[in-house]
């Protein structure tokens, strides 16, 4: 229950004396249950984790539920971290894996599905608009096999060097480029023309 109280009233402590703190400070005490540190590492990093999570999983409707899961997952045993400055990463590493987990007996939404169809009303241009395009690479992107996906996310999404995300995923960086390699593949097999100029900017990056 303290995780949970320490998520649910986060924007109280986040405000406390242990805002300044280093990661290291608010890990040992949070092994001492100290719930108003634990609440500001929870603050410094809950949009990072909330994204790939929501970017993996498609923007599922769990996206937040599973983002607070990797948290309580820290509170539970912090002192397995034995060096703060993989707390992102395992941070990451935990959500990515509770995503996978969650969905492996229950697949993601459909390409054809994940996205409203577009009112006849509608304009061209707003049918051809940033958000139309933006919903149809996330529901692209969803269809891939899950390591493709975690790949282009820390790489392509939360701009990682491929030798940190490599890292993140523990593979080597060869192996990271060939997934990275593969999902871009699978994206233009599923985009088609329309998904063209962005696959060429992912490329660039």
């Amino acid at each position: 229950m303290g995780a949970v109280l320490a998520i649910r009233i986060l924007p109280v402590l986040a405000s406390s004396n242990w805002g300044t703190a280093s990661d290291a400070v608010l890990l040992d005490a949070s092994a001492r249950r100290v719930q108003a540190a634990f609440a500001v590492l929870v603050s410094r990093y809950y949009k990072d984790v909330y994204r790939v999570v929501w970017r993996i999983s498609g923007g599922h409707a769990d996206s937040e539920d599973i983002a607070q899961e990797a948290f309580l997952r820290l509170w539970a045993k912090p002192e397995q971290l034995r060096e703060a400055k993989a707390l992102k990463g395992w941070l990451l590493r935990v959500a990515s894996n509770l995503v996978m987990d969650r969905f492996r007996k229950k697949p993601l939404q459909d390409l054809d599905t994940a996205f409203d169809v577009v009112d006849g009303a509608a304009s061209a241009d707003e049918q051809m608009g940033l958000a139309y395009v933006s919903k149809t690479m996330d529901a692209a992107i969803a269809q891939l096999p899950d390591r493709q996906k975690l790949a282009l996310t820390f790489v392509h999404f939360e701009q990682m060097t491929n030798i940190a995300a490599a890292a993140h995923m523990e593979i080597s960086v060869d192996a990271l480029e060939s997934l990275l390699a593969r999902a871009r593949r699978g994206l233009k097999e599923c985009l088609g023309p329309q998904g063209t100029q962005l696959l060429r900017a992912m490329e660039k990056d």
